[in-house]
């Protein structure tokens, strides 16, 4: 449960009158861990038995948020949050204190524009329709910036009218951590005033939602720069999703598709789709179950893979719940994809199959 307080005490303490402190805070988190099994593990094809550092069925993560009425309906927002590995209670994304949100900005009728570092457009047309969200196992196997796209030194617009919501990211500088070939830090810090591309980065969001349905499309847009990671070592390279999708809401169900092109100069052979398919359906108050099929494919190679995920939740309480999660991965050509999106170090053979399987515990506060 989420726990609210006004900061009223120390206002006073403070001498600070308290109609300029008019501000709620929430501290809120997710704590979500168990033990992984994955099969068929490197050259050896042996396997392998961990707790997961990233995920189960949601990242770990800790975070404050908060706002003030201003008057004449306009507010100031802020989130501070920070990713946490449950198998060391290291921080995640790079070491960063905040590496998850860290934004402050300014709300009202015409919308939310916001300024640090920030989820991109992309990551929030997938919350509507990836059934498995950053579960595991999902399509974070197939490109692991997916579950990860957020940026730093972002300026962000979100509006939402009748139903139609638009929004727009650009980053001055997408990342400034080294944290190795990874999504949690690409070494492509960007602000310099040689180069008004370098280490740039947009992205853009146009979705509808009705009662039982909506759709969505969205854009993602990465730059390269010296030293960066992932091989956009120039600031004319660059990296670019666009995805589409849609649900639709049944009776204790939900049923969602989406589709992502992806387009990258730093591999011989840049295009590749996802397509993926999923059903979540509540099967009892409390009980939940999940599956999605996922495909991937480069154009113009052999290289592809296919992805089933499957997970049940059951509910202990509104703010626990345990659950079993399992992936089977079919690659071909010369990928030697995981399933697992948990930690580095599964990758199967070229061309292998991999099972994984989670049971953990989440608790909500």
């Amino acid at each position: 449960m989420k726990s609210k307080f006004w900061i009223m005490a120390a206002a006073m303490g403070m001498g600070v009158p308290l109609s300029v402190m008019a501000q709620s805070v929430t501290l809120y988190g997710v704590l979500d861990t168990g033990v992984e099994y994955v099969n068929h593990v490197g050259p050896s094809g042996k396997s392998l038995t961990r707790v997961p550092t990233i995920t189960g069925t949601f990242p770990s993560r800790w975070g404050i948020r908060g706002s003030e009425d201003l008057g004449n309906g306009l507010k100031t927002l802020f989130v501070l949050e920070s990713g946490i590995g449950m198998d060391t209670g290291a921080l995640n994304q790079g070491g960063r204190l905040f590496g998850l949100q860290a934004w402050v900005g300014l709300g009202g009728t015409w919308g939310q524009v916001s300024l640090g570092r920030q989820l991109t457009m992309l990551l929030w047309a997938l919350q509507d329709t990836d059934v498995m969200g950053p579960n595991i196992y999902g399509i974070g196997a197939f490109d692991n910036y997916l579950p990860n796209a957020r940026v730093d030194n972002a300026l962000a617009y979100k509006g939402s009218f009748s139903g139609v919501t638009v929004g727009a990211t650009y980053s001055l500088g997408r990342d400034t951590v080294n944290a190795g070939p990874s999504p949690s830090g690409m070494n492509c810090g960007g602000e310099t005033p040689s180069s008004s591309r370098t280490c740039r980065a947009w992205s853009a969001l146009l979705a509808y939602q009705a009662t039982q349905w909506g759709v969505n499309a969205a854009v993602d847009t990465t730059r390269g720069g010296p030293g960066a990671f992932g091989g956009l070592v120039r600031a004319d390279q660059v990296d670019q999703r666009i995805t589409a999708g849609g649900y639709v809401r049944l009776p204790n169900a939900k049923l969602a598709v989406n589709w992502i092109r992806r387009n990258n100069d730093a591999i011989p052979t840049p295009r590749s789709d996802v397509l993926a398919a999923g059903l979540s359906y509540d099967v009892v108050p409390g009980f939940n179950v999940a599956g999605q099929l996922s495909w991937l494919r480069y154009r113009g190679s052999a290289n592809k893979a296919a992805l089933l995920a499957l997970r049940g939740t059951y509910a202990l309480s509104k703010r626990t719940m345990v659950y079993a999660t399992s992936g089977f991965i079919d690659n071909d050509g010369q990928l030697a994809l995981s399933v697992s999106g948990g930690a580095p170090g599964s990758n199967t053979v070229a061309g292998g199959t991999q099972f994984g399987t989670m049971a953990g515990i989440r608790h909500a506060f």
